[in-house]
């Protein structure tokens, strides 16, 4: 069923009876139903909606149009009436019948492959019975009433389509009529669904190139899948792969479940981000700011790392031991992989009802390059403590342009790479430039600020990341280009943004630029030059130190030379 929840703002309770039938219904384990289809292009108005498309494989698709009147009639002008509403004389067939033309004009321009696909539609009165006499206007096996919502509704629907595929046959022998198998029933759910489901809401965007990386991708809808059939969930994917999305996804359809979401993050930075976009009712907060709440203590000035990683989630352990507080219904962890301690997953196995063995968790993370904070054994501890969880793969990009994305993954020696990627080819390399000296390298960032300013980027879309905490911009004493910066967190406006790759992991930016490039030697240089250069969802430069070496050099030219 998809959506898999039932939106309460719809009136008719013939589809939520209906709907409640299609999710426990027997036999239908291998259909799809989609509720509430909007159609953009309808024959007769400006935009229409389907109630129910039911994708059954071998025999077709089927359009219903649900009636909840408990009257129907039709006077002696050929109006109908329906329950208490005025007269109209727009059949409830016809309806139906402009919806499935819809569907089938979308199908076929969309993939002609899905031309020879029998659709047909039916009209489901699903609080009568509809006693209709025989008519020119429809077919009897295209009505259902509420002695049909009484059988089991795998038989109801399996008649319509029956029926119906003998019509077609019979009327239009000429034409190619073929069931769908798996794979087509599957290029049927690909077709119509992304359509309709959005993480976050358009409203929130600023560009065409945010709503494509917000859209979903076939790879992200499985993984929706497999949330709707598992309790507890590893998802595990590179960078720019849809993970938090994912994760906003489900705290979405939690909480209209009305059930209770935790949301748990390692870095401030997107733990406020999350805040700013999560639904009402879900809590976000980092870890260790949890762990400061629950045992009711602020950290000391020069608290060491033991004292986070040992003695903090001790202190929090015995106050969630003696609270009479309720953990979360749902445990949504986003970069799992900084916060696989020992330590930190006894805190969050007393974060969420049942615990991790046996609790309600989604967990998102890269734990091959993005574990720059956590236990380097931080998956298989993971699985001591859950060894039926489900783990899933992502590995395609939604984040990046292609050229960024293998840039990326070029540099950093990323195996397996991404496998494909949802952003369209935008034509734009990825920029570089060689600095001999710090007063070199100001100037070149200088420029490139200009530059992507001059490219239509304002300041605040631009986010400069270094691996050093006195990157060129922190530490730039140049008036002209402290004209342009201000540290992440920097009130003043009309400023590009800096910050250190570690802070910023997990988040993006509409244009980034990477500098104090100094080496790609050892797997810590080249995670946190992935990590960084994966933030850009638009324009990318990069500034290298002429002592790199002309290897790094090379690599970008080959690739851009390839793209």
């Amino acid at each position: 069923m998809i959506p898999s929840i039932f939106d309460q703002d719809t009136s008719s309770p013939g589809e939520l009876r209906l709907f409640e039938r299609f999710q426990s219904a027997p036999g239908t384990e291998d259909w799809t139903v989609l509720h509430s289809l909007e159609l953009a292009d309808h024959p007769s108005q400006v935009c229409g909606e389907v109630d129910f498309v039911v994708i059954v494989p071998q025999l077709g698709v089927l359009c219903i149009e649900v009636k909840a009147h408990k009257r129907i009639g039709r006077d002696s002008d050929g109006n109908w009436l329906l329950g208490r509403q005025p007269p109209t004389p727009r059949s409830p067939f016809k309806q139906a019948d402009e919806q499935m033309r819809a569907i089938m004009t979308f199908l076929r321009k969309s993939d002609p492959a899905l031309a020879a696909v029998p659709v047909l539609c039916a009209v489901w009165f699903t609080n009568c019975r509809a006693r209709l006499p025989r008519s020119v206007e429809w077919h009897d096996w295209q009505l259902l009433d509420q002695d049909d919502l009484a059988r089991p509704v795998a038989t109801a629907v399996t008649e319509v389509l029956t029926r119906g595929r003998t019509h077609l046959l019979r009327k239009a022998s000429g034409l190619r009529r073929e069931a769908p198998n798996e794979r087509t029933c599957k290029l049927l759910v690909r077709t119509l669904r992304p359509e309709f489901e959005l993480a976050v809401s358009s409203e929130s965007l600023r560009s065409e190139r945010a709503q494509q990386v917000l859209r979903f991708t076939e790879e992200q809808y499985d993984a929706l899948d497999v949330m709707e059939r598992e309790a507890r969930v590893l998802f595990t994917g590179a960078a720019g792969t849809g993970k938090t999305f994912l994760a906003l996804e489900e705290a979405r359809r939690s909480v209209r479940r009305g059930r209770s979401v935790l949301l748990v993050c390692f870095s401030k930075l997107l733990s406020d981000w999350l805040k700013g976009v999560v639904p009402s009712g879900v809590r976000v907060e980092t870890l260790h700011a949890l762990m400061c709440r629950e045992s009711g203590v602020r950290p000391p000035d020069d608290a060491s790392d033991t004292w986070w990683r040992k003695e903090l989630p001790e202190l929090a352990l015995e106050a969630m031991l003696d609270s009479a507080a309720q953990p979360a219904d749902m445990l949504l962890v986003d970069e799992a992989q900084d916060l696989m301690d020992p330590s930190y997953l006894d805190v969050l196995d007393l974060a969420v009802k049942g615990g991790l063995s046996s609790g309600t968790w989604r967990m998102f993370g890269d734990f091959e390059r993005q574990a720059i904070f956590g236990s380097t054994k931080g998956h298989s501890s993971l699985s001591t403590r859950s060894a039926d969880a489900v783990e899933a793969v992502l590995r395609r990009n939604c984040r990046n342009t292609p050229r960024v994305g293998r840039m990326a993954a070029t540099l950093a020696a990323l195996a397996p790479g991404y496998q494909g990627f949802r952003r369209p080819d935008d034509g734009v390399n990825v920029a570089f430039a060689l600095y001999a000296s710090a007063s070199d390298q100001e100037r070149l960032l200088l420029t490139h600020l200009k530059r992507l300013h001059r490219e239509g980027y304002a300041h605040d879309e631009i986010v400069i990341l270094s691996a050093k905490a006195d990157g060129v911009a922190a530490r730039s004493r140049d008036v002209p280009l402290s004209q342009w910066v201000a540290p992440v967190g920097s009130t003043t406006l009309r400023r590009a943004r800096y910050c250190t790759v570690h802070a910023f992991k997990g988040l993006d930016a509409p244009a980034v630029i990477v500098t104090d490039v100094e080496n790609l030697q050892g797997r810590a240089a080249q995670d946190l030059l992935y990590i960084a250069m994966t933030r850009s969802t638009g324009a990318l430069c990069l500034l290298v130190n002429r002592n790199a070496g002309p290897a790094v050099a090379d690599l970008l030219t080959k690739e851009m030379s390839d793209a």
